[in-house]
């Protein structure tokens, strides 16, 4: 068996995992980044999720990287000869759900260059169509893992793992102790949090689809295997089938009605909320040059969440990937062929599947956007109370910032959602030390938080931020000589840390002297999100 040697070794390249590869191959250290799928990137990319952010997200509120990520993004566009940006702050896609939304393989670009130099000197070396397959471990201490790669076993040896997988892979089948699904109240203390708990009771993964508007034509794909299945369900929790214009109101428990484009009412005059534009990724008339005709939009929507079941700890795991492969699909079809339009019509022909823009055949996302992944248990488990009472979402040990609502989609088995506003928040340095474990790291959405906190933690900035302190955690450690759980017990060396991430350009709490400028250009932009 080929066996290859580094001293940080992460297993996943999620969009925390890539830049915890980055961030530890600054260092100088000898880094290994295994994917499962072609692309590197998880949210951005093989997920196809525009970036989710904040108010403040122009001027605080993100690690440098991070910011570096936007600018490019937008230096992108405003070098395109033919794109015409109408202000400094410009949304690429001009979207409802972020202040940056570009299309996966763009973030795909950008990310691959960021690592660039550190594959090219060989510091950092990237496999990509990588399947783990097995894990030594001894006594508390990671030895090795297994992957299948090209048709044959490698092993990998490392000082460190970071799991930067989705669903926390890594920490399965290290034994290294976790969480996932819903903690009870007595588990959490948690006073939204259910009575009798259920591991099993998780937020429902997605595939998301790409679709272009091309306005005339049919395009409609050929019906999917479970159409008859799926659009004849009724939603678990409103007398509305699953496939209508309908999603769940996380405030009244029952269904909304949702509009397709701007200007489209409801029977009181208000304007329904335009799904198109929600996540579109491409403006057609920001483009006075004619290269991009027709708008484009990711079809991550409340219809197309898979709530039928999970996609991991569970025997039917595997089933359910095809499933919710197939929800999306049966999705795309009713919206092309039975979806009510505003004029009274009935279908949208003109949606054309766009696999171009996601890297696969059928117009589905490389992989399904996962919510919520397995959580390691840490030194800090970070609940509901720290994070919507202002003075305990200031940790003492912050290694970062964040700030988004409790927003829980449909869960798998008890069909709740929940959403509640929460203060801006900070990141804790011991909800990344395992409990037990001593050279294992999360590097994404694999922290100790709660199924709750998840809600909130699990967004593009915030992963971005642990994981690029878990690759700096790693390095830090090699170079004291020290395990990460030595780094957050000892003052001195903590505050050592603390210097050492800050110089890189680690946010560690909000400058709260810095808002009005979020809350003056959210009034501005009147967005529905």
């Amino acid at each position: 068996m080929k066996t290859i040697r580094a001293q940080v070794i992460i297993c996943g390249a999620s969009l925390g995992g890539t830049i915890a590869a980055l961030s530890a191959a600054k260092e100088g250290k000898r880094v290994v980044l295994l994917e499962k799928t072609k692309w590197i990137g998880g949210q951005l990319t093989s997920q196809a999720v525009p970036p989710d952010e904040h108010l403040w997200i122009e001027e605080q509120g993100c690690t440098r990287t991070y910011r570096e990520y936007r600018n490019t993004v937008r230096n992108y566009y405003r070098d395109h000869p033919g794109y015409t940006p109408k202000e400094e702050f410009f949304c690429p896609g001009d979207s409802e759900v972020s202040l940056i939304a570009h299309p996966p393989k763009l973030a795909l670009s950008i990310l691959t260059d960021m690592i660039k130099p550190y594959v090219e000197n060989g510091t950092l070396t990237v496999f990509t169509e990588a399947q783990l397959k097995d894990c030594y471990v001894e006594g508390d201490e990671i030895k090795g893992v297994i992957y299948h790669i090209d048709g044959e076993e490698v092993e990998f040896i490392g000082d460190y793992y970071l799991d930067g997988t989705d669903i926390g892979d890594l920490i399965c089948i290290s034994g290294t102790e976790y969480r996932v699904g819903a903690e009870s109240r007595a588990e959490t203390g948690e006073e939204d949090a259910p009575e009798v708990g259920d591991p099993a009771d998780m937020q429902s993964f997605i595939y998301t689809a790409c679709i272009e508007n091309r306005r005339e034509g049919d395009y409609t794909i050929d019906k999917p295997e479970m159409y008859d299945t799926f659009s004849q369900m009724m939603m678990p929790y409103d007398d509305h089938k699953l496939y209508s214009m309908f999603g769940p109101n996380s405030s009244t428990g029952k269904a909304k009605k949702f509009g397709m484009f701007l200007e489209e009412y409801n029977e009181n005059g208000i304007e329904l909320f335009p799904l198109f534009k929600y996540r579109r990724i491409v403006s057609s008339e920001l483009f006075s040059d004619g290269s991009h005709p027709y708008d484009v939009t990711l079809i991550n929507w409340p219809q197309n969440d898979f709530f039928h079941g999970n996609l991991f700890d569970c025997e039917d795991a595997e089933h359910n990937d095809y499933l919710a492969q197939q929800y999306t699909l049966c999705f795309v079809y009713w919206l092309q062929t039975e979806a009510p339009r505003y004029d009274g019509g009935k279908g949208y022909p003109y949606f054309r599947l766009a696999p171009e823009y996601l890297g696969t055949e059928n117009g589905l996302s490389m992989a399904p956007y996962v919510r919520e992944s397995r959580r390691i248990k840490g030194k800090f488990m970070i609940t509901a109370t720290d994070v919507c009472d202002e003075e305990k979402s200031k940790f003492a040990d912050s290694v970062g910032v964040g700030s988004y609502p409790i927003d829980l989609h449909i869960t798998t088995k008890t069909h709740t959602f929940f959403y509640k506003p929460t203060h801006r928040f900070t990141i804790s340095l011991g909800a990344m030390i395992p409990e037990r474990m001593k050279n294992i790291l999360p590097a994404c959405k694999n922290i100790c938080s709660t199924h709750l906190t998840n809600g909130c933690y699990r967004l593009h900035p915030v992963e971005w931020n642990v994981g690029e302190v878990s690759g700096l955690l790693a390095s830090f450690a090699i170079d004291k000589g020290v395990i990460p759980a030595k780094v957050w017990e000892d003052k001195a060396l903590f505050q050592e840390f603390c210097s050492f991430i800050e110089e890189r350009g680690i946010q560690r709490y909000w400058d709260e002297n810095n808002l009005e400028a979020g809350y003056a250009r959210a009034k501005e932009r009147k967005t529905f999100a």
